[in-house]
């Protein structure tokens, strides 16, 4: 499965929670129940995902967590916040520099539209 189907079905199943639940909640509780909807749609996610990062001889083992990884492919990135920021927006493009990883998504759900809070990043796709 490609990045693009992959995101189709993160971005599908992101509108039924956010259809459900609404905005205001915690992240958490968003990344709990898209974790959920990933599973049943038969995707391989991992929640929450340390990767290491090196730094000239240094190796960091715990670098930063990604959200949610899914198939292996695809980043996602969370947040409950009044508006993206370019610290954001430098946070996942930093993840997917880092990983070689080649898509990654910025769902804020903290929209009342949340097709406002979907935002979509590429590495070399």
């Amino acid at each position: 499965m490609s990045e693009n189907e992959i995101s189709r079905i993160i971005i599908g199943a992101a509108i039924e929670i956010h259809r459900y639940l609404g905005p205001g909640l915690l992240e958490s509780v968003y990344q709990e129940c898209l974790f959920y909807e990933l599973i049943e749609e038969g995707l391989d996610v991992e929640r929450e995902k340390y990767l290491p990062i090196k730094y000239k001889e240094l190796s960091i083992d715990k670098g930063y967590r990604i959200d949610l990884l899914v198939e292996e492919k695809v980043v996602i990135e969370l947040k409950t916040v009044d508006e993206i920021l370019n610290i954001h927006e430098a946070q996942i493009l930093t993840y997917l520099r880092l990983s070689n990883y080649k898509l990654g998504l910025l769902i804020n759900f903290n929209e009342v539209l949340l097709k406002n809070g979907l935002h979509r990043y590429v590495n070399r796709l």
